[in-house]
């Protein structure tokens, strides 16, 4: 009963309604078209995008914020995977570096055994050492040549700076060598600039020997080289030593107190060069026997 009692009692309503919306519609379409002719409305429309403008910051706000945080987070991992990247890559290229080094000194000390090769004589073959005895007091070395290709006992082992010891016992495969440093070895030697002869004892050090047998009188100062002789057969005349270091001349005694530094540097050598100096020993093999003329 309400709701018909209202309906007849406002039956104007509904054209009213019609027409303002007619009527809004047409004041839109001339309001547009005079916006899009002459731009009458641009001042009304910046002053609203002003107006509006700060409720957009706040409404937009939280979004930008996440964003950055996101942005920022996923910044911070990447840089970290790049940091531990760079690392790995610093630390691969330092680990090749040492080895190019190595690989560098190593053939500049083939080079020089190469041209120290071409320089000798005798017959000579490169080896490598395979071990050093940890035995504080003995100065042994094992070099890769044995019996299988012409080693044999006593013979002479040099670098390309001069005399490093001698092979003491050989095996099939590999030697075992003594250095000139070693307390028990002995070696002869004499004076290049004079030929004054004598013997070079080792003292358990890789840098000092010292000649035992210098008389007071005999002619040797400090910085003459000592080379081998040649005496006793195992070390062929010639090769380099040592350098006398020290002559102490002390009186009432027959022999003076004489150091020597080697040649070579007994402690860091990786390659030395076994010599054949005998023609009997150069074309002997082992296994190899006599002709028998019966």
């Amino acid at each position: 009963m309400v709701a018909s009692r209202t309906d007849s009692s406002n039956p104007a309503r509904i054209p009213a309604l019609g027409v303002r919306l007619i009527v809004l519609l047409f004041a839109s379409m001339i309001l547009m078209v005079i916006d899009h002719r002459q731009n009458h409305l641009g001042a009304v429309r910046q002053a609203i995008g002003a107006a509006v403008y700060p409720l957009q910051v706040i409404v937009d706000a939280p979004f930008r914020r996440w964003e950055w945080v996101r942005d920022g987070t996923a910044d911070r991992n990447q840089l970290r995977l790049e940091l531990s990247r760079l690392r790995t890559e610093r630390l691969l290229t330092n680990a090749r570096l040492q080895r190019m080094t190595a690989l560098e000194a190593e053939n500049a000390r083939l080079r020089d055994l190469l041209e120290a090769r071409a320089q000798v004589r005798d017959e000579v073959r490169v080896a490598e050492i395979m071990a050093v005895d940890a035995n504080p007091y003995r100065h042994n070395i094992v070099i890769d040549i044995g019996e299988n290709e012409g080693a044999y006992d006593g013979q002479a082992i040099v670098d390309v700076t001069g005399v490093i010891g001698q092979i003491i016992e050989t095996g099939l495969m590999t030697s075992q060598a003594m250095l000139i440093s070693d307390p028990s070895h002995s070696l002869p030697v004499e004076v290049n600039r004079n030929g004054f002869r004598t013997i070079a004892n080792g003292t358990g050090e890789f840098g000092r020997l010292v000649l035992p047998f210098v008389t007071n009188n005999a002619d040797i100062r400090p910085g003459d080289l000592l080379v081998t002789s040649g005496l006793g057969g195992a070390f062929p005349a010639g090769y380099p030593v040592a350098v006398v270091e020290t002559v102490n001349r002390i009186p009432q005694e027959p022999f003076a107190d004489v150091t020597a530094t080697p040649a070579a540097a007994l402690d860091q050598v990786r390659e030395v060069m076994l010599i054949w100096s005998s023609p009997k020993l150069r074309d002997t093999t082992p296994g190899d026997e006599e002709p028998n003329d019966d």
